[in-house]
């Protein structure tokens, strides 16, 4: 027997398939809880990159679900789980059809969705019926259609999605949908690892680039080979050539080890600590706040890390100018707050313009839960970001003129 048809989650066979990266990215809500938990995997097949990914995600306290995709062998799958050893077999379960799996904290479509919109909504609410409390369901559809299922999961990423990423190395490209059905709790996030995040684009072991640097590099390149097909004879075209390597360099985005300590409050930037004070801001409730600001020059990383694990529960951006960000008056730039529920209280981070910094990227949207030092956006070009926390709960272990690493650096501990 194969799963119902009321849940079907591919197209034809071999129409869309999900390779080695869009897998890593369908399980990387699995992958990055360190509590014991149960996954359901399904539409799977032995050869299938994303069932790969999810074994080798698996803890020792987990379980896996695993339901074969419409016309496998469920036979087959046993048999391949079984080739993986005893250690594998004893925490992977294959299943003939979806009514017999049990509630699962992740659930994954193992292939891209195709087909209408009213499929997809039928595989949406036919697989969220398995979700447990706060649970996530991920899946994906091709980028490059506007229409049927890649549109219905666009409207559903707006009513439930947890974080949607784009996988441009797939073939063809896909969008990757994180949905949550139900609240789940900030306290959760404490369990977490940070996201596998596709925006982090691999370079070495130790060193990523930031998909807006690809982007970047790509159009300097570009315009250098306009400027030499254009005037073949000219030296103009070195300009663009020369300035792709600077330009790719202001986004590297490097691995970072993050401080185990639950007590620790890591950096949410690279750059030099301008100031550390006590505070009142009636936007982020009462009480007094200890603000650490951090300036970052064009010289420095420009990735924006989580300091706290917790849940963001409120994202905004207040107007202002554009001051040099090191002057005490680019405290009134314009700035993007992004709001965290965490076991200690309420933590802000707030990332701001400066004289040259106009564009902020931040890739978390309200209800997504953040480990501490998780990747959550970047600011273009120099600037500063703040990291408000509760004056009562916390102590600062930096001072004005010290240097700090986003994501490693604890600038404080919770008291």
């Amino acid at each position: 027997m194969t799963q119902s048809p009321a849940v079907r989650v591919t197209g034809p066979a071999g129409a869309v398939r999900a390779g080695e990266r869009a897998a890593r990215t369908l399980v990387s809500e699995f992958a990055r809880r360190n509590d014991a938990k149960a996954g359901l995997l399904v539409g799977a097949t032995p050869e299938s990159a994303v069932l790969a990914a999810a074994i080798e995600a698996l803890l020792p306290g987990d379980r896996l679900t695993v339901v074969p995709a419409e016309g496998a062998s469920a036979a087959a799958l046993r048999a391949h789980v079984t080739a993986q050893g005893r250690w594998v077999a004893d925490r992977v379960r294959v299943v003939d059809t979806l009514a017999e799996a049990d509630a699962a904290a992740v659930v994954v479509a193992a292939e891209p969705f195709t087909g209408t919109a009213e499929e997809a909504r039928t595989a949406v609410d036919g697989l969220a019926k398995y979700l447990a409390e706060g649970g996530v369901l991920s899946v994906a559809a091709p980028l490059f259609r506007t229409e049927g299922a890649g549109a219905e999961l666009d409207r559903q990423g707006v009513l439930h999605g947890v974080r949607t990423d784009l996988v441009l190395r797939n073939s063809p490209p896909v969008r990757v949908h994180h949905l949550r059905f139900t609240a789940a709790p900030a306290a959760l996030a404490a369990s977490l690892s940070p996201a596998y995040r596709p925006s982090s684009v691999p370079l070495t072991r130790g060193m990523h680039i930031d998909s807006n640097g690809v982007a970047a590099a790509g159009i300097t390149l570009g315009l250098a080979a306009l400027a030499r097909a254009a005037r073949p004879t000219s030296k103009l075209w070195l300009l663009p050539a020369l300035a792709a390597g600077p330009v790719a360099a202001f986004f590297r985005d490097p691995e970072r080890d993050v401080p185990e300590d639950p007590s620790a409050v890591v950096a949410s930037a690279d750059g030099q600590v301008l100031s550390v004070q006590r505070l009142h801001d009636e936007r982020f409730g009462d009480g007094e706040w200890l603000r650490i600001a951090v300036f970052l020059s064009v010289l420095d990383v420009h990735v924006n890390r989580s300091p706290v694990a917790g849940k963001v529960v409120d994202y905004f951006v207040a107007d202002g100018g554009f001051v040099n960000a090191m002057k005490p008056d680019a405290e009134h730039n314009v700035a993007a707050y992004t709001v965290l529920d965490t076991d200690h209280g309420t933590v802000v981070v707030a990332q701001r313009t400066g004289l040259i910094a106009r564009r902020i990227v931040q890739r978390a949207p309200v209800g997504a839960l953040l480990a501490r030092g998780e990747r959550f956006g970047l600011i273009r070009f120099g600037s500063r970001t703040d990291v408000y926390l509760p004056a009562d709960a916390a102590e600062p272990l930096v001072g004005p003129g010290d240097k700090v690493v986003g994501g490693s650096t604890v600038i404080a501990r919770w008291s």
